[in-house]
Formats: C-alpha cells, sequence, structure tokens
C-alpha cells in the first residue's frame, strides 16, 4: 500500500465518518504512514483530532493557531508528539507531511487551499468549501490544476441513512419530489455563535494579524476572534454554516447541483441586545427555485427551536393514485415495532393492575392496624 493509496482508503475516503472507525483501518509500515498538519485547532478542529490520533497509521505532526491556548491543547491531544508552529506556511513547506486538514474561519480556505495545492498536499477543507462563489471557483481553478486530493468537509451525506435516502429516490419510491422543507432552529447562546472567551485571551496569546489575514484590518477585538461567525468579514453567517449542510443533502439525495435563483430575507430579530453587534443575520428565509419543477424551502431562527432540524420532502401526491409501497425490510421493521408497543402496552396494564391491587392491600392493613390500636386503647 502506497501512500495515496492510503490517502484514498483512509482520510480522504471517509474524512471524520471513516477516522472515527479506527478498526477499520489496517496498520501502515512506517514507509507508509500518513503524516498530518492541522491549520486551525478550534472545536470542530478538536473533533478532527481526536479521531485522528485514534486511526492505526495516521500520525499529526504539526498543528498551527492564532490562539496559543489551542494550539498547546491541540498538542496535548496528539500526546505530545505534534509540533506547534506559528505560521502555516512552515507546516506547507514541511516534506513530510503527506496532508493538511484546513479547519479554519471561512475567510481563509481559498488563499490556504491554493497554498496547500502549490506545496503538493492533500487537503481535507472544512466546510464551507469557500467564504464566496469566486473563491470557491478560485479553488476549483487550483485544483484542476492539480493532482492533489482535496475533500470538502460536509460529512452528512457519508451516513448511511443519507445513502439509503437516494436509493430509494433514484429507485422511484417516493415519487416525483417537487419540494423539500429544510429547517434549522436553535435557542441558545451557542447556538448563535457566541462562543465564550477564554480568561487568559490577550494581544500576548492571540495572533490578531493572522487571524485577519485576507479579511479587511481593524483594531484587535477578541469578539471578532472568538464569534467570527456574527461578521461577514469572516463568515457567510447562516448560508455558510447551517444551510450548507442541508443544500448539501439535498443535492446528494435528489442528484441536484445548483440552483437557477434564489430569493431571500431575513434580519437581526432575536439577538438584539446592545453588548451584541453581529451583522450577519440570526433569522433568514430562502426559497431555491431548481427548475423541473423542484425548490427547496429553507427557514432558519436562532430564537426558537420548536421546529427544529431536518429536510421533509414533499412528493407530487395525487388522490387517483396507490401510495408507493414501502420496502419490504422497512414494512417488517415497522410492523416489528408496533408488535414490540403493543406488548410493552399490554405489560403496562398488567403492572397497573397489580400495583393497584398492592396499593389496596396496604389500605386494607393500614385500617385493619388502625382498628385494632383504637380497640386496644378502649
Amino acid at each position: 500500500m502506497n501512500r495515496r493509496d492510503f490517502m484514498k482508503t483512509t482520510v480522504v475516503a471517509g474524512a471524520t465518518a471513516a477516522l472515527a472507525r479506527p478498526g477499520e483501518a489496517k496498520t501502515a509500515a512506517p514507509s507508509d504512514r500518513l503524516a498530518i498538519g492541522v491549520i486551525g485547532c478550534g472545536a470542530r478542529a478538536h473533533e478532527h483530532l481526536q479521531n485522528l490520533v485514534e486511526m492505526p497509521g495516521v500520525e499529526v505532526v504539526a498543528v498551527c493557531d492564532a490562539y496559543k491556548g489551542r494550539a498547546e491543547r491541540a498538542k496535548s491531544r496528539t500526546g505530545g508528539r505534534a509540533t506547534i508552529v506559528q505560521d502555516y506556511h512552515e507546516i506547507l513547506a514541511m516534506p513530510g507531511v503527506d496532508a493538511v486538514f484546513i479547519v479554519t474561519p471561512d475567510h481563509w480556505h481559498k488563499t490556504m487551499a491554493v497554498e496547500a495545492l502549490a506545496a503538493k498536499k492533500d487537503i481535507y477543507l472544512e466546510k464551507p468549501m469557500s467564504y464566496s462563489i469566486e473563491d470557491g471557483l478560485g479553488i476549483l481553478d487550483a485544483v484542476k490544476r492539480s493532482d492533489r486530493i482535496v475533500q470538502i468537509g460536509s460529512q452528512s451525506v457519508s451516513g448511511p441513512d443519507m445513502i439509503k435516502a437516494r436509493e430509494l429516490v433514484n429507485a422511484g419510491k417516493i415519487g416525483q419530489v417537487v419540494e423539500v422543507r429544510a429547517a434549522y432552529n436553535r435557542n441558545s447562546a451557542g447556538g448563535a455563535w457566541l462562543y465564550p472567551i477564554p480568561p487568559d485571551a490577550s494581544p500576548q496569546t492571540v495572533n490578531w494579524d493572522q487571524f485577519l489575514g485576507p479579511a479587511p484590518k481593524r483594531p484587535f477585538d477578541l469578539n471578532r476572534y472568538y464569534q467570527w461567525r456574527l461578521y461577514w468579514d469572516y463568515s457567510g453567517g447562516i448560508s455558510t454554516d447551517l444551510l450548507v449542510h442541508q443544500t448539501d443533502i439535498v443535492n446528494f439525495m435528489l442528484d441536484k447541483t445548483v440552483p437557477r435563483s434564489c430569493m431571500a430575507s431575513g434580519g437581526t430579530y432575536r439577538w438584539t441586545d446592545k453588548t451584541d453587534d453581529r451583522d450577519v443575520p440570526d433569522t433568514f428565509s430562502a426559497i431555491y427555485e431548481y427548475g423541473n419543477n423542484f425548490q427547496i424551502n429553507y427557514s432558519c431562527y436562532f430564537g426558537n427551536d420548536h421546529y427544529g432540524y431536518g429536510e421533509p420532502v414533499l412528493a407530487v401526491a395525487d388522490g387517483a393514485r396507490q401510495p408507493n409501497p414501502l420496502p419490504a425490510e422497512l414494512e417488517q421493521k415497522i410492523a416489528e415495532q408496533n408488535q414490540l408497543m403493543a406488548s410493552l402496552i399490554e405489560q403496562n396494564d398488567s403492572l397497573s393492575k397489580e400495583l393497584a391491587r398492592l396499593n389496596k392491600e396496604i389500605g386494607d392493613m393500614r385500617q385493619r392496624g388502625a382498628f385494632a390500636a383504637t380497640e386496644e386503647k378502649r
């Protein structure tokens, strides 16, 4: 097994979904060991790191982050083996690094991806692929000029449920799908990207210029550093953090690519405190028209999670038609669940009757005891 085959069958082929199953990987010889550099060591990167360090044949050799605390914790997660570097270019210059994980704010994705490809590194690029459409086209151009492997971190489509859904659609089991009503609602400070700021955060522990990079120059601001998703300078807001997951799912499930038109509206309706200076909306609704009688109706609100998360699929419903039968294995599963529920209900009725009988006996005993005590006093 050479390095390229190893990359295809482990990190890139399965990203974190495969990395989370170390038992499926083969132990690689030292010459085939995959050396990884991690650029950006926030919460998402630490999830990747945990999977990477548990996978045989993979070694995280270098980490980089603009905040010292995150870089130090990342090194600790590797058992102290990874080297902390101050500039990501040092990782790209390391001849022994086979691939890089780019897990940074959105505005850095194009610059780092293009430079990593030029340095002949394979890439796992956290979603969204790009901060803007123009940045995305720039990354695609660089990929076409390269022989490197690039995987984007929208992992939902790797799940067995999504693969099964795609199979059902392709087999005509769902019918003609005309709309998906996707939603992603939250109701918490963390869900609204108000992440906590570490007590040791300061100009001495945070490299502000390294964080800004290609973004507009601004004075040092810890809110902007730790809560970067709140600002257009570094993030596409709901669209590039949440919507991107669900459009990816729908495109995969229904074999779609790019909508031909979109109309959207939104604003800051919930997080309006004067101390909250976000400039991306906390409320967003959009309709994406794909043509061929299909659209995505999307909504997201950060002030009420009653309607939660999901992608309900709406297909043509004709009263003159019989509904498509469910797959036999699914019908069997439903029947088993119904049988189990009936059994549980029956058991519950029996337990309720037994409990009532015991309660009556206890009540009778208490009455007899009270009567005996009264007679004794007499």
